[in-house]
């Protein structure tokens, strides 16, 4: 009887998807490392990234405070790694968030305007969970897309 059950365990254990690493911390950016395809990328460019990792969940927090001397910009949300689609709440431009493990340093994520994706990006963190790189594209307010990469190092 074990002999039959042996195959099914193994082809269980094969198709089940990798567990992501844990890449709890702060974020910063870093401006020279980083782009966008339009050539319009903002000097003093300044975004800090909060992010806890649990099992099957994200929690984010990001501080822009690139436009100095006015209100920093703030994103909060809260995700499954499932790739289901979920709330993203107080944003303008988004209303729903969808992330996707690919592996246990990369990640697929869209943010979504009723089910319209806005931005389509990758995020890979480093092997040794120094650095992260956001790259995708996005659409801005006035309906025009451009690509990006976005460069952050692990500050705690």
């Amino acid at each position: 009887m074990k002999m039959l059950f042996a195959p099914l365990l193994l082809a269980t254990a094969v198709a089940a998807p990798a567990f992501a690493a844990d890449h709890s911390g702060t974020y910063h950016s870093v401006e020279s490392k980083s782009f966008w395809s339009n050539g319009e990328f903002p000097k003093g460019f300044s975004l800090t990234i909060d992010l806890k990792f649990s099992p099957n969940k994200l929690e984010y927090h990001a501080v822009n405070d690139t436009m100095k001397g006015k209100p920093p910009y703030k994103n909060d949300f809260v995700a499954t790694l499932d790739d289901q689609v979920g709330p993203l709440n107080d944003n303008a431009r988004y209303n729903q968030i969808r992330i996707k493990t690919l592996g246990p340093n990369t990640y697929q994520v869209l943010e979504q305007k009723d089910g319209d994706v806005i931005v389509g990006q990758y995020w890979e963190f480093s092997k040794d969970g120094k650095s992260l790189v956001r790259w995708g594209v996005g659409k801005a307010p006035d309906g025009k897309s451009k690509a990006f990469q976005e460069w952050f190092e692990k500050v705690k």
